[in-house]
């Protein structure tokens, strides 16, 4: 026969502890308090400043039209589609090259000084060249050899994607390896492992780790950058609204064009502000400096 005990009744708070909870509700009471005060004066502000002004009606007419913006969604936002399907293949251009170049930027002995030395000058010619001219040159410069079939600008812009943000993106990754302590390196091949299998299994997963949050931050500048290839010709999301632009004399496409980046945007940067809080809190063990 069982007997069971009655759940024991959690022991009541001191003195001390019930002053302490209470000043925390004091203290989020108050920044609640000011929040609300704060966005109030912002919104004043706005509306002194920008709707209060006399241009106002005429600016909201020209970039902020619902009718003109409902009109332009359907050519926008299949534009859009393009730009996404760019995004994604370009981004994974971009982590297999830049993985290679910071591998080779990384590699030691005279033998492969070669290799080291171009590394070193395809991310120092593509870190200082303006994004656009890159997408000038190869979309309109590769072509224009007459050795390449007809392809769609959109690969060409693609491939210029991919030439400028390795650069940036190899960088990143070379900091992540070489901030790896070095007793990593000597454990693994102590314990017979190779180059290859050394850098594969131990080097490049804590490097990674590392440099996480910089990596998507890129991936987010990347999302902006991807409507350049509109200069190339393709329609995409910013060129559809050029087109739509032109037909209505009015800029609404251009701002619902830039809405819907945002939009495309603001998922990654969430997660990259959640997962960089993640990590501060797990190397500070709860404490923030």
């Amino acid at each position: 026969m069982s007997t069971t005990r009655p759940p024991a009744s959690a022991p009541a708070p001191s003195a001390v502890e019930v002053d302490r909870r209470l000043y925390r509700r004091t203290q989020t009471t108050r920044s609640v308090l000011i929040s609300l005060a704060s966005t109030a004066v912002v919104a004043v502000l706005a509306w002194l400043f920008v709707i209060n002004t006399p241009g106002w009606a005429s600016v909201q007419q020209t970039f902020f039209d619902p009718a003109v913006a409902v009109k332009a969604w359907p050519r926008v936002f299949d534009g859009l589609l393009l730009n996404i399907r760019v995004l994604i293949v370009a981004a994974l251009g971009v982590l297999v090259v830049s993985i290679v170049i910071a591998t080779v930027r990384t590699l030691r002995g005279p033998i492969f000084f070669p290799l080291r030395a171009l590394a070193a000058g395809y991310t120092d010619l593509f870190r200082g060249t303006p994004l656009i001219i890159v997408l000038y040159l190869v979309g309109f410069g590769l072509p224009g050899l007459g050795v390449f079939p007809r392809l769609p600008p959109e690969f060409w812009g693609t491939i210029a994607l991919v030439l400028v943000y390795s650069a940036y993106v190899s960088e990143v990754f070379r900091a992540g390896i070489e901030a790896v302590h070095p007793s990593q390196r000597l454990a693994a091949r102590g314990l017979g492992l190779s180059h290859y299998q050394t850098l594969r299994l131990v080097i490049l997963p804590q490097a990674v780790r590392k440099v996480t949050p910089a990596l998507m931050n890129d991936f987010v500048a990347m999302q902006k950058d991807v409507g350049l290839i509109s200069i190339l010709g393709a329609v995409d999301a910013v060129r559809a609204a050029q087109i739509e632009t032109a037909a209505t004399y009015n800029f609404t496409p251009y701002v619902l064009a830039g809405l819907l980046f945002v939009v495309l945007a603001l998922p990654m940067i969430r997660l990259t502000d959640w997962y960089s809080a993640r990590v501060r809190r797990r190397e500070q063990i709860g404490s923030i400096i």
